[in-house]
């Protein structure tokens, strides 16, 4: 069959995204009032910020904002991971970057399926991060055997969602009947089953490991944990969540409020605690899936991101502010050591930025008339403007905040810095993503178009 007759992989990922929100909504309705919640601050806050509007549009960023979400999955085994890079890969999704989440105490390490092209990314944007769980740190011997054992006995998908993978792959593409029955058949896998398939004892046995460990092997799936919105101004939100019957957690990871908003900030609501039945029909309850939001700024090099490391490690260092107000206050004291004006960001090679042509730009462009200069020459004479290129990642750090803060235990020190990037990826069957090469490349070839463009 001609190419032309399948789906888009972005029209996939959007149809799939779209129907995971959907089942999130049914499955936890405070997701619903969230999704309503940050809809309003966006709203109010494009109309009192035109700049900001303008921005958005001009970068074709204002219509992704809506459908923007990310959400997270933990899965068990390296055949489950497998299996999930080629289910994401039909969506357009790739693996990009490599988390090791054991640096917080919790013994899991990751990656983010996302597109990766520019065009994609302004369809639709959507991540799942996705977590495998190590087994190998958990030190009772028996409890390890026995959590490999219960997980080498499941098959998270269901076998229409392993015949449409293998079509695809075999034919290139989906149809768009195809591509619906797929996302029905991939929902199975996400979806919640208030089932466990193990008794009360070993849950408890797992769960006083690390509560992570129990949530990722004694389910038949790996349930959707979370979906993310992204909004305009977090600080808002998580101010007003109390008002709309929402319970935030203490205080928002990541970098503090800035004029120019850098790599990513995430709150979110506490987990809920949900009815579930044990082997031997023995009722219990679970607690793990919770609603989160974020707010996206500016990639940075790896320049910069050593310096936000940095900061971040001062941060620690200092005593604990347990409100929210105290914590960005006390951030935002440390992180004045990072310049918050975009010219200076991109003169200091702090950020990556895409360079387009002004509307002068064009106009000389449009003459034939060679123009002189380096690319911050051509930015004073108002030929060339430099936009800052959205993170389209995840922190690690903020990633297992979020996890210890949601799933309400401590870190655990015997799990910690246990980096393992090549038996990850080869869990994975292919190497991730650098996310500085990605954002490394975006720059630099909108700088090579605008020096072409104007003749350089």
């Amino acid at each position: 069959m001609p190419a032309s007759h399948y789906l888009a992989a972005d029209e996939i990922r959007t149809l799939f995204s779209e129907s995971m929100s959907r089942m999130y909504q049914a499955e936890v309705p405070q997701y619903g009032q969230l999704m309503q919640l940050v809809a309003r601050v966006n709203a109010d806050t494009l109309a009192a910020q035109p700049a900001l509007n303008r921005r958005l549009q001009d970068n074709d960023e204002l219509a992704r904002l809506g459908v923007e979400r990310h959400g997270a999955i933990r899965v068990g085994t390296a055949a489950e991971l497998h299996m999930l890079r080629r289910v994401f890969a039909i969506m357009g999704m790739h693996p990009v970057g490599y988390y090791d989440l054991s640096e917080a105490g919790v013994p899991v390490h990751s990656t983010a399926f996302r597109p990766t092209d520019e065009a994609a990314l302004q369809r639709n944007p959507f991540r799942i991060f996705t977590s495998l769980l190590r087994l190998e740190l958990i030190e009772d011997q028996a409890l390890r055997a026995r959590a490999a054992d219960i997980l080498a006995q499941r098959d998270i998908f269901i076998p229409q969602a392993r015949e449409l993978v293998a079509q695809a792959e075999q034919q290139g593409g989906l149809t768009e009947e195809q591509a619906r029955q797929f996302v029905a058949a991939m929902l199975e896998t996400f979806r919640w089953h208030r089932h466990a398939t193990v008794d009360l004892a070993t849950y408890q046995a797992l769960q006083d490991a690390h509560r992570l460990i129990a949530d990722v092997v004694c389910f038949r799936g790996p349930h959707i944990n979370h979906l993310t919105p992204r909004t305009l101004d977090i600080d808002t939100v998580q101010r007003k969540m109390p008002t709309h019957g929402i319970n935030p957690k203490a205080v928002i990871e990541g970098p503090p409020r800035r004029r120019c908003p850098i790599l990513l900030r995430q709150t979110s609501f506490t987990a809920l605690e949900e009815s579930i039945m044990f082997a031997g029909e023995q009722p219990g309850t679970h607690t793990a899936r919770f609603g989160e939001i974020e707010q996206r700024g500016m990639a940075l090099t790896p320049k910069g991101r050593a310096l936000y490391d940095e900061l971040l490690n001062q941060s620690r260092q200092a005593p604990t502010q347990a409100d929210n107000a105290g914590h960005q206050q006390q951030l935002a004291d440390i992180f004045r050591a990072f310049p918050d004006d975009e010219a200076s960001l991109r003169e200091q090679g702090l950020g990556y930025f895409r360079y387009q042509l002004t509307e002068a730009g064009r106009r000389q462009a449009g003459r034939g008339t060679a123009a002189t200069g380096e690319l911050e020459a051509l930015i004073r004479d108002g030929l060339v403007e430099a936009t800052p290129i959205t993170y389209e990642d995840f922190l690690p750090v903020s990633a297992a905040g979020i996890f210890q803060s949601n799933l309400g235990g401590a870190s655990h020190s015997a799990y910690a810095q246990n980096a393992n990037q090549a038996a990850f990826e080869q869990a994975l069957g292919c190497p991730v993503t650098d996310e500085f090469g990605l954002y490394a490349r975006l720059q630099d070839d909108s700088a090579r178009q605008v020096l072409q463009a104007l003749g350089t």
